[in-house]
C-alpha cells in the first residue's frame, strides 16, 4: 500500500511540475481587429474566429509551435461554419484546420521555443490584404514590427486581385516563375522590381523566399507573448470598407 501511494504522489508532482513548464514557456497570443470592418481571424494552430471592429481574440500556443495568424476578409458563413471568404479562405471553414489560407493574406508567422528563443516575422510571401502590426508584450522583449502602408490601394495593376482594395498579390502567385517564386534555392534568389515594391513599403516585412537571408526575422526569448494588430494605425479607417 505504501508503495502505491508513493507512486501516486510522484505522479501528481511530476503533472503539477509538467504544467508549471508549460505555462511558463507557452506563449499567449491576443489577436485584435482595429479595422473599421469585421474580419475573420484565422491562426494555425488555434481555428479562426470572426472579430468586429476591436474585438480580441485571446489564444495560448504551446513550446514548439510553428504557426502562422492572419485576418479573413469579405467572408459569409453558415450556421454550420461552413462559407467562403474574398482573402485568405481557409478550406471554406470557419475554424482552420491547418491548411493556410488562400492568397492573397497578410501572415504572422512564429516558431516557439527553438533553442531557447522564439522567431517571427510577418510574412508578405502570399500576398497583402489587410494592414498588421506583429509586437511582444513582455517586458523581457520589447521587438514590435509591422506593414501599415496603404498597398492595397497602391498596388500595381499586374497584382492587385481586382478593382478596390480587396488585396495584392506576390508576384510568385501571379506569375508562377522562377525569377518570382526562387524554385532554383537562394543562390539564385534576388530582389524584383516587385518585391520592392513591398519592402520599400513594408521594410520590417518577409516579402519574397529567402528574404531571411536579409534580417527580416526576429527573435525573443522562448515564454515571451505577443500580440497580434490587424489595421493598427488609425489612418487605415479611410480604407474601403469589405
Amino acid at each position: 500500500m505504501r508503495s502505491c501511494v508513493s507512486s501516486f504522489f510522484l505522479l501528481v508532482l511530476f503533472l503539477l511540475f509538467s504544467t508549471i513548464v508549460y505555462f511558463t514557456h507557452a506563449a499567449r497570443f491576443d489577436i485584435k481587429n482595429n479595422c473599421p470592418y469585421t474580419v475573420w481571424a484565422a491562426a494555425t494552430p488555434g481555428g479562426g474566429k470572426k472579430l468586429n471592429t476591436y474585438d480580441v481574440w485571446a489564444i495560448d500556443m504551446k513550446p514548439g509551435t510553428n504557426g502562422r495568424i492572419w485576418a479573413r476578409t469579405g467572408c459569409s458563413f453558415n450556421e454550420a461554419g461552413i462559407g467562403t471568404c474574398e482573402t485568405g479562405d481557409c478550406g471554406g471553414v470557419l475554424e482552420c484546420e491547418g491548411s493556410g489560407g488562400q492568397p492573397p493574406n497578410t501572415l504572422a508567422e512564429f516558431s516557439l521555443d527553438t533553442a531557447n528563443k522564439d522567431f517571427f516575422d510577418i510574412s508578405l510571401v502570399d500576398g497583402f490584404n489587410v494592414p498588421i502590426d506583429f509586437s511582444s508584450t513582455s517586458a523581457q522583449c520589447t521587438r514590435s514590427i509591422e506593414c501599415v502602408a496603404d498597398i492595397n490601394n497602391e498596388c500595381t495593376a499586374e497584382l492587385k486581385v481586382k478593382t478596390g482594395s480587396v488585396g495584392c498579390n506576390n508576384p510568385c502567385t501571379v506569375f508562377q516563375t522562377d525569377e518570382y517564386c526562387c524554385m532554383s534555392g537562394p543562390d539564385n534568389c534576388k530582389p524584383t522590381n516587385f518585391s520592392r515594391f513591398f519592402k520599400t513599403r513594408c521594410p520590417d516585412a518577409y516579402v519574397y523566399s529567402y528574404d531571411d537571408r536579409r534580417s527580416s526575422t526576429f527573435t525573443c526569448p522562448t515564454g515571451t507573448n505577443y500580440s497580434v494588430v490587424f489595421c493598427p494605425d488609425i489612418k487605415q479607417k479611410g480604407q474601403a470598407q469589405l
